[in-house]
C-alpha cells in the first residue's frame, strides 16, 4: 500500500487522538470516586442494618418496660387493697394472718418487678443511645456519599466534554486520511490493543518498543517514501520521520 508521507504523519496524529480517547475511557472507569462510593455503599448498608437492629431492640424493650410497669402497678394495687382490708379492723385472726402473709409476698414481688423495670429501662436507654449514635453515623455516610457523587459527576462531565472535543477533532483529521489507509489503521488498532500506527524513532518502533535489526532497517531505508511499511515485530504501520535514525 502507498500513501503520501504527509498522510502517514497525519495518521500518527489520529493515533494520538485515539490514544487520548482510550485514556479518557480508562480514566472514566477508574475514577477514585467509584471505589469510594462502593466502600460508602457497603458502610451504609452495614450501618443501616445495625440501626434497624438497635431501633428494633429499643421498640422491644419499650414494650417490655410497659409490661413490667403494668405488672408492678397490678401488684401495688393489690397491696393497697390488702392494706385497706388490714386497716379496716374487720378481719378475723386467720384472715389477718393470711393478709399479712400476702402483703409480705406482694412486697417481695413488687421489689423483684421493680428490679426488672430498672433492668429493662437500662437496656432501653442503651438501645436508644446506640440507635442515636448509629443514626448520626448513617447521616454522616449519606453526606459523604452525596459529596462523592457530586465529585464523580463533575469529573465525568469534564471527561465527557474533553472526550467529545477529541472525538470531533479525530473525526475531522481521519477524514483527511485516504480511506484505504485509515481502514488498515483501524483494523490494526483493533488487533494491537488500540495502537495501529507507531513512529519509528531512533531505529525503534514506538508500538512494540523493539529496535529494528540491521536487515529490517535496510528494508525500511530502501522503501520509497510513499510506501506504507509495517513493523516486522508487531505488524503495526511504521511511520518514518526525521528522527527515525535511518
Amino acid at each position: 500500500m502507498n500513501a503520501e508521507p504527509a498522510d502517514q504523519i497525519r495518521l500518527l496524529e489520529v493515533q494520538a487522538l485515539d490514544s487520548r480517547i482510550a485514556q479518557l475511557d480508562h480514566k472514566r472507569s477508574t475514577l477514585p470516586e467509584h471505589a469510594e462510593l462502593e466502600r460508602l455503599g457497603a458502610d451504609h448498608a452495614q450501618l443501616r442494618d445495625l440501626l434497624v437492629a438497635a431501633q428494633t431492640e429499643e421498640s422491644d424493650t419499650a414494650r417490655e418496660q410497659t409490661k413490667a410497669e403494668q405488672d408492678v402497678d397490678q401488684v401495688r394495687q393489690r397491696a393497697v387493697r390488702d392494706q385497706q382490708r388490714l386497716d379496716s379492723g374487720a378481719l378475723g385472726a386467720k384472715d389477718l394472718e393470711n393478709v399479712q402473709r400476702e402483703l409480705a409476698s406482694l412486697a417481695r414481688r413488687q421489689s423483684d418487678l421493680e428490679d426488672v423495670v430498672l433492668d429493662v429501662m437500662e437496656r432501653r436507654e442503651a438501645a436508644q443511645q446506640r440507635a442515636a449514635e448509629l443514626a448520626e453515623r448513617v447521616a454522616a455516610v449519606q453526606s459523604e456519599t452525596a459529596a462523592a457523587e457530586a465529585r464523580k459527576a463533575e469529573a465525568l462531565e469534564a471527561i465527557d466534554a474533553e472526550g467529545f472535543r477529541v472525538a470531533k477533532e479525530r473525526e475531522v483529521l481521519a477524514a483527511a486520511v485516504p480511506d484505504e489507509l485509515i481502514k488498515l489503521y483501524d483494523k490494526l488498532r483493533g488487533q494491537g490493543g488500540g495502537v495501529g500506527a507507531a513512529r519509528l524513532y531512533q531505529k525503534r518502533c514506538e508500538g512494540c518498543r523493539l529496535e529494528l535489526n540491521i536487515t529490517e532497517l535496510n528494508e525500511v531505508r530502501a522503501a520509497p517514501a510513499n510506501q506504507v511499511v509495517r513493523c516486522e515485530n508487531c505488524r503495526r504501520i511504521l511511520v518514518r520521520t526525521a528522527d527515525s535514525g535511518l
